[in-house]
């Protein structure tokens, strides 16, 4: 399972707002609802996350065991 913890964590940490999230790289509320649930999203979403946050996958994303 994917899990975005290190989402929240990283943009805690570079003091980046879900609201600027959407407003910076066009992410829809729908979307943060997703990351928020640990969802499915499609890897360009993933993409545009790292461009706006400047940071790697393992930065946003991690994968464990069920």
């Amino acid at each position: 399972m994917i899990v975005f913890d290190r989402l929240w964590e990283t943009m805690r940490q570079k003091g980046v707002t879900t609201y600027q999230l959407r407003e910076k790289c066009g992410i829809d509320s729908k979307t943060v609802r997703r990351l928020k649930a640990n969802d499915n999203i499609e890897t360009k979403t993933l993409n545009k996350l790292c461009a706006a946050l400047a940071c790697r996958l393992e930065d946003i994303a991690q994968y464990v065991d069920d």
